[in-house]
């Protein structure tokens, strides 16, 4: 499960196009923060997660946010500026076991289109021509089509799938998408044959066809609860149209829906998810915002799961990233950053009501001090890759003398959480060889 909120420069208060997503996935799906630098390649194949396609003769520098044993990406953002996010959407359009994944096709798209537009054609080309297919997750079969959140410094676009059909609609102000589709009637572009074919193989009426109502999966999309985070996000972002800032899509991200929050409590309603069991099988696994103004791109990531508990990062092209990702996988790895977070972080679930809050306003300290400063050089035009590697290795040290300090506080610790969600916790934790 996914939630991704745009807010384009009418809606924001410095004239900024914001984008934020949370990646949601299963709890031990590590995810990998990556900077691939623009490369030339010879002729040949490109080798995706399930399928080879043609290289391109030259890929563009991305920065992105993956599941470890994906090619593709859930999110990131290329040299020009480009950004794209994707959500898993459930439709009565047939699964394939074939086909290329929607986040192969988001990578794909970063690294050979340099705007919306012509990434919004090219990943169309892809749901036509090769088709969409192939299994999401990496321990349980778990089957979806995509839509995707494409954005450059002027405009943004939702294109929403179900199969090879496919919707596509401009966003004025701002738009979020959760895991359902949102188009209706009320679409820019769209499948020549969309709605025959809803009409004469799925049974819809041509009358007040809608694009949402006819292609929907009711039960999982139900499931999923993503109508009611959506319409919790736009309500969120409609409420401060002109006047919406980086720290709002922070906060939005950082979010749940009731508060005061315990995760055993959680449900999928949250917009921060937290795992907790059959009814709530995901997790946040990284979080992603990228600012742009003009010309200019500035990204931050958290590179760890439940951003409620974890500091966002500045990223630009050229940093030289301070933390080892290269050997992730979905098993424990005290050498790992995602990892070692991820360690501490189900040792504060289990303590959640005694010592998240404090935890929280350590890591928020960090931010106020160090990441407010490196978004108003931004915002001002002053930000240099000096400032932000010095601000991004300051931040790593941070995070590193919180989490040694954190793992010897909680150590044997008493805690309240309920039998049934310590359970939970511990029982996936110890299929990752984590031991809490």
């Amino acid at each position: 499960m996914c939630d991704i909120v745009v807010a384009t420069p009418k809606a924001s208060r410095h004239g900024l196009m914001l984008f934020g997503k949370n990646s949601d996935r299963d709890p031990n799906e590590a995810q990998v923060v990556e900077i691939i630098p623009r490369m030339k390649h010879e002729d040949g194949y490109v080798k995706l997660t399930n399928m080879e396609y043609p290289q391109a003769r030259e890929t563009y520098a991305v920065i992105v946010s993956r599941p470890w044993w994906i090619y593709g990406a859930g999110m990131g953002f290329n040299e020009y500026g480009l950004v794209i996010g994707n959500v898993a959407v459930f439709t009565r359009e047939p699964y394939h076991d074939k086909g290329m994944l929607g986040m192969d096709m988001l990578r794909l798209a970063l690294e050979r289109t340099r705007t919306a537009r012509d990434a919004l054609r090219f990943l169309i080309s892809l749901i036509e021509e090769v088709g969409q297919g192939g299994n999401y997750s990496y321990e349980r079969k778990f089957r979806y089509h995509n839509s995707f959140m494409i954005v450059d410094p002027e405009e943004a676009w939702v294109l929403e799938t179900a199969g090879g059909y496919w919707a596509a609609k401009r966003v004025r102000d701002v738009y979020t998408v959760s895991n359902a589709l949102t188009i209706k009637d009320d679409w820019d572009l769209a499948h020549d044959k969309l709605v025959d074919h809803g009409v004469k193989h799925l049974g819809c009426r041509r009358q007040g066809f809608s694009f949402a109502d006819c292609y929907s999966d009711r039960v999982y999309t139900r499931l999923a609860r993503g109508r009611e985070r959506r319409s919790y996000t736009l309500r969120r972002l409609r409420e401060k149209i002109g006047e919406l800032t980086v720290w709002d899509i922070v906060d939005l991200l950082r979010s749940h829906s009731r508060e005061p929050y315990h995760p055993a409590r959680g449900s999928m309603r949250d917009i921060c998810m937290h795992y907790g069991g059959l009814l709530r099988p995901s997790q946040t696994a990284s979080s992603m915002i990228v600012v742009l103004k003009d010309s200019s791109v500035l990204g931050l990531v958290t590179g760890a799961s439940n951003p409620c508990l974890s500091l966002y990062k500045p990223v630009v092209f050229g940093v030289r990233l301070p933390f080892q990702q290269k050997n992730t996988s979905n098993m424990y790895s005290v050498s790992d950053y995602w990892w070692r977070h991820e360690a501490l972080h189900r040792r504060l679930h289990l303590c959640y009501k005694e010592y998240a809050g404090e935890y929280q306003r350590e890591i928020l300290g960090i931010e106020q001090k160090l990441l407010h400063s490196i978004v108003d050089l931004f915002l001002h035009n002053k930000l240099t890759l000096e400032k932000v590697q010095e601000a991004l290795e300051e931040m790593y040290g941070e995070e590193e003398r919180i989490l040694e300090k954190w793992f010897k506080k909680l150590s044997g610790a008493k805690c309240s959480a309920p039998l049934l969600y310590k359970y939970k916790i511990k029982r996936v934790s110890k299929k990752a060889r984590l031991l809490l």
